[in-house]
């Protein structure tokens, strides 16, 4: 087996494994957080499955597209900087979809929280209407 071709390998398994794991983290923890940003336990539930099947798309597309190395692997070092480069894209975009994620959420969750908040003073008195200009 050549070095390109181990490199191949130990990249498709490691970058799996890693967006299976993350995937499956995202899908446990993020649960309560969606409940809180959507109020409705069943819609958070669906958008939780749907953004674990956008997660593993974008990922595993991701990973497959760039799985290339256009560079010759002559020794095992260079094999390894090859790996490392090409795992290390791949926590990028992991986490790059994760912070995307949270970032729109919390965007919901604040609305949320803003709907449901009480005014920050109550009113000291009301000004009564003014009358409307008589007609001639």
């Amino acid at each position: 087996m050549t070095y390109k071709l181990g490199t191949y390998l130990i990249y498709l398994a490691v970058s799996g494994l890693l967006t299976v794991w993350v995937a499956r983290t995202l899908h446990k923890n993020g649960q309560v957080f969606l409940d809180e940003a959507l109020g409705n336990e069943d819609l958070a539930r669906s958008v939780n499955h749907l953004l674990v099947v956008g997660f593993y798309l974008l990922n595993l597309g991701y990973v497959t597209v760039a799985l290339k190395i256009s560079e010759p692997l002559l020794d095992p070092s260079t094999a390894m900087e090859a790996l490392a480069w090409k795992v290390g894209l791949v926590l990028l975009v992991l986490g790059g979809v994760h912070f995307f994620n949270i970032f729109v959420l919390s965007r919901f969750r604040r609305r949320r929280m803003l709907e449901r908040m009480a005014p920050p003073i109550p009113p000291q008195r009301y000004v009564q209407p003014i009358p409307p200009f008589p007609s001639r």
